[in-house]
């Protein structure tokens, strides 16, 4: 039979009830036809629960340890899904990352896959067993425990979805797929009903928190088509894959994240500059919109970083200040606002019509910056979401409105 990959969400496996139900939607699955291998995160915010104990023990653990901690929440979730899943009458095992054959590199608590190897999923196929693996989790070639970091079941569940030739992978959560902005900070936000890969990963890449970015990446490495659909109802979600569009222009989605910081280098040599990124390398700070420069002599530094993947921000805040002093600028509580579209920079049209957004809004700006399918702007993270709903209505709502008349 043909082999389909699902994964769920935190949200989907929050509560027992939610399990049972989750269960009987994969057993309907299997018996319409296909094997089925299902890909579970931990239960809502156990995540977040696990990582808070953590910091009350010490502000900055060890990565490797927390690893261990973090990998615990999708094996609680993979294993009552299980026994909800024989509880219905069908043969179901749960495996962990490692026992799926996910080979990662050495970086804890933001790994990425290099092979899989999913020989013991293969075999409890052919044994006509419901294949539930815990999602966000492998082992590197060190045989240590390691996390693919937020939003890593996404790859997990596209990665084996490659390895076992899957007809595609379901990505269910508790939205009916991708909308062109979040629904909570616009609520006239509209499904989209078919994505190019690059189009959903400059959107997760801006902050869109329905796919993780490097899943896409991923998918689109291997052509792997993805569907990203609601647990709970019947709607046909998104279509992600190599989809040729007419929309070429057009901004179809507004994405925002919070909780960045802004980091400058001013002043410094090129070898104090090979140093200062030597650091953040060593650090694990890895960031966007890099850009390195010379000015009247010296190179000069700019990098926008996302707290959540600073592993201790107090701790690497203190020793750029100590290594490099007043060379080293940190702006903190700040948020950015991206604009996605394919071809939306073929003139600066929108990109004047976004400085006119933000005028009219009264928000000075700390960049703006573009690329292919994308325009971002570096705001205070008080105006984040004005500025989300603004771009929307100007961008997305008001052309749709237009288009109608």
């Amino acid at each position: 039979m043909p082999v389909i990959v699902q994964k769920y969400g935190g949200s989907s496996v929050s509560e027992p009830e939610k399990i049972k139900r989750v269960a009987e939607k994969i057993v309907a699955t299997m018996r319409g036809g296909r094997d089925v291998v299902v890909v579970v995160s931990a239960m809502g915010h156990t995540t977040d629960e696990l990582l808070r104990m953590a910091k009350e023990i010490d502000p900055s653990p060890a990565r490797r340890e927390l690893d261990m901690l973090m990998s615990v929440g999708e094996r609680v979730s993979m294993s009552l899904l299980t026994m909800a899943i024989q509880k219905l009458g069908c043969e179901a095992i749960s495996l962990t990352g490692s026992q799926s054959g996910i080979i990662t590199n050495d970086s804890h608590t933001n790994a990425r896959i290099i092979e899989v190897r999913p020989y013991r999923i293969q075999d409890e196929i052919e044994r006509g067993r419901i294949v539930i693996v815990a999602g966000f989790q492998g082992v590197s070639y060190k045989k240590e425990i390691t996390t693919l970091g937020r939003g890593g079941s996404d790859t997990t569940a596209v990665a084996l979805a490659a390895a076992l030739g899957a007809e595609y992978a379901e990505i269910f959560s508790d939205v009916d797929g991708v909308f062109s902005a979040d629904p909570n900070a616009v609520p006239e936000a509209r499904k989209i009903e078919r994505l190019s890969y690059q189009e959903m990963q400059e959107m997760a890449e801006a902050g869109a928190k329905v796919l993780n970015a490097q899943a896409v990446e991923f998918a689109k490495q291997k052509g792997i088509v993805i569907y990203a659909k609601s647990t709970f109802s019947d709607g046909a979600g998104t279509h992600i894959g190599r989809t040729v569009t007419d929309r070429t222009g057009q901004v179809i989605g507004v994405a925002y994240e919070s909780e960045l910081v802004h980091l400058q280098a001013a002043g410094l040599a090129p070898e104090p500059m090979s140093e200062l990124l030597r650091f953040l390398d060593g650090a694990q700070i890895v960031g966007k919109q890099l850009r390195v420069e010379q000015v009247d002599g010296s190179m000069e530094l700019s990098l926008v970083v996302s707290l959540q993947n600073i592993h201790d921000f107090a701790a690497s805040k203190e020793a750029l200040q100590k290594r490099f002093g007043p060379a080293v600028s940190i702006t903190e509580d700040l948020g950015a606002v991206s604009l996605i579209g394919d071809g939306i920079n073929a003139d600066n049209g929108n990109v004047r019509r976004l400085l006119d957004v933000l005028g009219k809004a009264g928000i000075q700006p700390r960049s703006v910056s573009t690329s292919s399918f994308r325009i971002t702007t570096l705001v205070p993270e008080h105006a984040v979401r004005p500025l989300v709903a603004a771009c929307h209505r100007e961008f997305i709502s008001g052309a749709d409105r237009g288009n109608a008349t």
